[in-house]
């Protein structure tokens, strides 16, 4: 069985775990990136666990909601690096990436939203840059997996979730909210979905 797909990008599909709604007053506790293109190949991951931000606190709700699966906060919070750190290298390994590559989540408004905030608090870089940037981490401007699913399967994006959505879509790998088995089930669905959407033509 070969794939073929016109869509050559590299998509960096992202995960976050968070301890509030809000970039700054909350932090981002740990991410996960999983690069694949349309064709089913991977070509790399990246995961961290990172320092709360300076005067930031958790979220009370958020944290009695991580508080009943006390598992994914650890795997969220357990040896945390300095924030600078993480950013930098995050950005090391995206520029490392062949080809052009766009950044992709689920919803792109939220995860996106965060990645963004501290990529340009820690770097130079951002998911959407300016038209006059020359140096770029991200080509396009990014890909909401959610409205992506709403688009190839005719639902509502209200619908769209890891629990209405067949399993074997995800790689039959588990929505467990520790981010690296998201941003895989996340990268399998959106190769599922260019499949479905004839982005990838197969041949016996």
């Amino acid at each position: 069985m070969s794939s073929e797909s016109p869509d050559h990008w590299v998509y960096v599909v992202t995960d976050i775990e968070v301890d509030g709604p809000w970039p700054g007053p909350n932090s981002m506790r740990s991410f996960a990136s999983v690069a694949v293109t349309l064709d089913g190949t991977e070509h790399g991951r990246f995961e961290a666990v990172l320092e709360e931000l300076p005067g930031a606190a958790p979220n009370e709700k958020t944290l009695a909601w991580f508080q009943s699966i006390p598992e994914m906060w650890a795997a969220a919070t357990t040896d945390p690096e300095p924030v600078a750190d993480v950013m930098a290298r995050y950005a090391t390994w995206v520029k490392s990436l062949p080809g052009e590559k766009t950044f992709a989540a689920s919803p792109l408004a939220f995860d996106g939203l965060w990645i963004d905030f501290y990529l340009r608090r820690f770097t130079r870089y951002g998911i959407i840059q300016g038209p006059y940037e020359e140096d770029r981490l991200f080509d396009g401007t990014g890909l909401c997996l959610r409205s992506y699913a709403a688009a190839v399967t005719g639902r509502p994006a209200s619908e769209i979730s890891p629990s209405s959505l067949p399993a074997e879509w995800f790689g039959d790998v588990p929505h467990t909210h520790r981010a690296i088995d998201d941003a895989l089930g996340y990268a399998n669905l959106l190769v599922t979905l260019g499949r479905r959407a004839g982005s990838v033509r197969s041949d016996a």
